[in-house]
């Protein structure tokens, strides 16, 4: 077995040399050898050993290996002609490291005379060597002093860290430990550049036991097998593979031209860089016939080293390319085109561009390679693929790689591309269907929040405030099933559907029902495509000032959250009706009285559902975002966001809705009862006037006179007691209502020029900014509403 360190094995001389020539370690061969025993070398210089007359060179500051003989001088003053391998052992930190110089003082037997050689030679058909039990090399073959470039007369008895210094030789040296051990054979895979040559080649070495007669370890046989070829074929799928992995992750074009550039860095090339045609160029697509010169803009780029090679075009740069140029031509012909320093045309491809041929001689790029990337008919961009580190020019086969790779990168590239093009064009939409601002409105105060989900697309989530009549206002959330601009198409249907429902003051309850009717004709407007099914959930709300009573429905939504003033938040309970689209089930409605201050909180369920929480926590976790202290209602949208969406994407729509309530007070509603005589109508609006008097809205007391005459004489005349007039005010609008049992609403008519009546409710409406009515339990109302600040000015 071999001793604990190799180094001082006597059977070979090891000295190590610095890079400053002098003796750092001396073993007991190199005393054998010379007769100087360590302690009177070890310090001085090497150079004070060699003899005169010496031949022989040694080696340079920039060899890593050299073998020579060398005429030494031994203590008792002779001279002393030695055979000598010396090579470079890189250091730890970088440094230039040391040397390590050896010959063999015990060579055995010659081969051709020692049995276990003639035995491995006879069971080994190729590139082999054969280490004793001590681990000292016996004899290699013919095919392994070229692999080696080493004689194979001179280095028998020397270990294999003695051959070279490179890892592969301490790896080697330790697989040989574990064979002698156990005695098993061992397989050592590794990449290795023959003496002479420029290209790696793969090596498979197999370790295999030599026993003797009696079935003891005695040796060791390494034989070397190239399986280079295999090896690369081997790597072009695993290459292949990779890509279909890696590439095109996700939907976005830049992320997947980065994908593309980080797959074949270092594996292909040693820079990559990725370079589309500019959309814009071409009306927002990419163009199917590409003619010089070529727009381009760099979108990824990888380099083995950023210091070695800085890209000459960063990322996001527009630059045209000319005829003539690499790039131009690839996307001209629709075929790969290669620039190799070796075939000589690498400086006529890049004569274009002073900049990059400089660039090119800096940094010693000596092949290119430039493919179009092409998918589905359509010219994308080119991916352009360079070597400077990497000794090899590319090959046919990696010519054939690139464009497998760059093929499949393409269709990513595209499908990111149509996807991008059509989120942009559905938020749009979007963002046109919704409102862009919302209504101040005297019943609250709002502020929402809509984040479109990142990675399913947009989908039909919507908000809306609605002002009401009587200053009441209506307050909905819905979400459509699915995604896409059919998503949003659809909830730009129901949102105008809401609106109109709104406007003829329908009951939550009612309004739901409607809606769900129209949701049912759509999803049978859809036909038999499932993917055109419609359904959708929704919330509506309606709160009035005056009363301070809000009334709430909902359509398999999630249920609203009350924050009360000075309390803590609450999940409201609300009947659950089911999702629109359904159809035949009733939806019911709930009513409760809310404190001036309180909030509402309505949202969908992109916000509180996750893969990584369930609804329950998500609800929990927007309670405790909604119990903290906020500045105003905008701040707590942004606190609840970034409490449940901390990453700020969201994989669902998200629509958030928070409303404070306020209270009209007393003194700004004014109510009477009027008997049903027309002769009462006179002292009707001399009260009204006295009330806009103690208002101080007399501007507005001319106008208000004409619309309560008419509203009261026409419920007098036409509908059913008991009738009730009342005026509501804020700072910009007054509103007149009165309200009779009769349940037939009036209508506008056009008037004939000898009609005596008719003109009643057009002079309303040419004299008031909107006028309506509303069905009541009880009844209707009529309402119509004046503008303050417009009569003021």
């Amino acid at each position: 077995m071999s001793p604990v360190n190799p180094f001082d094995d006597a059977a070979t001389a090891r000295v190590v040399v610095d890079d400053s020539g002098t003796l750092r370690e001396w073993n007991e061969g190199a005393r054998l050898l010379l007769g100087h025993p360590a302690a009177e070398v070890v310090g001085r210089p090497a150079a004070d050993l060699l003899a005169d007359g010496r031949h022989g060179t040694p080696p340079g500051r920039d060899d890593e290996q050299w073998s020579g003989t060398l005429a030494l001088r031994h203590r008792d003053g002779g001279t002393v002609s030695v055979w000598v391998l010396a090579h470079r052992r890189p250091a730890p930190d970088g440094t230039p490291g040391t040397w390590l110089a050896v010959t063999p003082l015990e060579t055995g037997p010659e081969p051709e005379e020692d049995p276990l050689i003639r035995a491995a030679l006879t069971q080994s058909p190729c590139a082999m060597m054969i280490f004793d039990d001590r681990l000292l090399l016996r004899g290699i073959n013919d095919a392994m002093a070229r692999l080696v470039g080493l004689p194979s007369d001179r280095v028998r008895g020397l270990r294999a860290t003695d051959l070279s210094g490179r890892p592969q030789n301490v790896e080697l040296e330790r697989q040989m430990r574990d064979v002698l051990t156990s005695g098993r054979r061992h397989d050592m895979q590794t990449r290795l550049r023959a003496v002479g040559e420029s290209r790696a080649h793969a090596w498979n070495a197999r370790i295999a036991p030599l026993t003797d007669p009696g079935g003891q370890v005695c040796g060791v046989c390494v034989s070397a097998h190239d399986f280079t070829e295999q090896h690369r074929a081997r790597e072009r799928l695993q290459l292949v593979n990779e890509a279909s992995v890696r590439i095109g992750s996700t939907l976005d074009v830049t992320r997947t031209a980065q994908e593309l550039a980080d797959v074949c860095v270092p594996a292909l090339a040693d820079f990559v860089s990725v370079d589309l045609l500019d959309p814009r160029e071409h009306g927002g697509e990419p163009a199917t016939v590409v003619e010089p010169p070529v727009t381009l803009r760099r979108t990824a780029h990888r380099s083995v080293t950023a210091a070695d090679c800085p890209p000459v075009a960063e990322t996001g740069q527009l630059d045209v390319y000319p005829a003539g140029s690499p790039q131009a031509e690839c996307l001209l012909s629709g075929q790969a085109i290669v620039a190799a320093e070796a075939f000589g045309d690498l400086e006529h491809w890049m004569e274009w561009d002073p900049v990059r041929l400089r660039r090119v001689k800096e940094y010693g790029v000596h092949s290119t390679m430039s493919v179009p990337l092409q998918a589905r008919g359509t010219t994308l961009g080119v991916a352009v693929f360079t070597r400077f580190r990497r000794p090899d020019p590319f090959t046919h086969d990696d010519v054939l790689l690139a464009e497998e790779v760059s093929a499949r990168a393409a269709v990513c590239i595209d499908n990111a591309r149509r996807y991008s093009r059509e989120r942009e064009a559905t938020l749009t939409l979007q963002r046109s269907l919704l409102p862009r601002w919302l209504p101040p409105t005297a019943a609250v105060e709002a502020a929402s929040r809509y984040l479109p989900a990142a990675r399913s697309g947009v989908g039909g989530d919507w908000f809306d405030v609605i002002p009401l009549s009587g200053m009441r206002v209506a307050m909905v959330v819905g979400d459509v099933v699915g995604h896409g601009i059919q998503a949003s198409a659809t909830m730009g249907r129901l949102r105008t559907a809401v609106r109109t429902l709104a406007d003829i003051d329908l009951t939550p309850e009612e309004l739901l029902t409607h809606l769900d009717d129209l949701v049912v004709r759509l999803s049978e407007e859809s036909g038999d495509d499932r993917a055109g099914e419609v359904g959708a959930t929704c919330l509506y709300v309606v709160y009035d000032p005056v009363s301070r009573r809000c009334s709430l429905a909902r359509a398999g939504h999630p249920a609203p959250v009350l924050i009360p003033p000075d309390e803590a938040p609450q999940q409201l309970e609300l009947p659950s009706g089911p999702p629109l689209g359904v159809g035949g089930l009733p939806f019911e409605s709930a009513e409760l009285e809310l404190r001036e201050g309180s909030v509402l909180a309505l949202y969908t369920d992109g916000l509180v559902e996750s893969r990584e929480r369930d609804t329950d926590e998500g609800q929990a976790r927007l309670r405790e975002a909604l119990a903290a202290p906020a500045d105003s209602l905008d701040t707590a949208c942004d606190r609840v966001l970034r409490t449940l969406l901390p990453s700020g994407s969201a994989a669902d729509d998200v629509a958030l809705l928070l409303a404070r309530t306020r209270g009209l007070p007393a003194g700004q509603v004014a109510t009477w009862d009027i008997p049903a005589d027309p002769a009462l109508v006179a002292p009707v609006r001399k009260q009204v006037l006295e009330q806009l008097s103690t208002w101080g809205l007399l501007e507005a007391s001319f106008t208000a006179e004409l619309v309560v005459s008419e509203l009261v004489t026409n419920a007098i005349r036409y509908g059913s007691p008991p009738i009730r007039l009342r005026l509501i005010h804020d700072t910009a609008t007054l509103i007149c209502e009165v309200s009779d049992t009769s349940h037939t609403a009036p209508h506008l008519r056009r008037a004939k020029t000898w009609d005596e009546g008719g003109r009643g409710l057009l002079l309303v409406a040419q004299l008031t900014q909107r006028w309506g009515s509303r069905h009541t339990t009880e009844g209707k109302t009529i309402w119509a509403e004046l503008a303050l600040l417009d009569d003021a000015e």
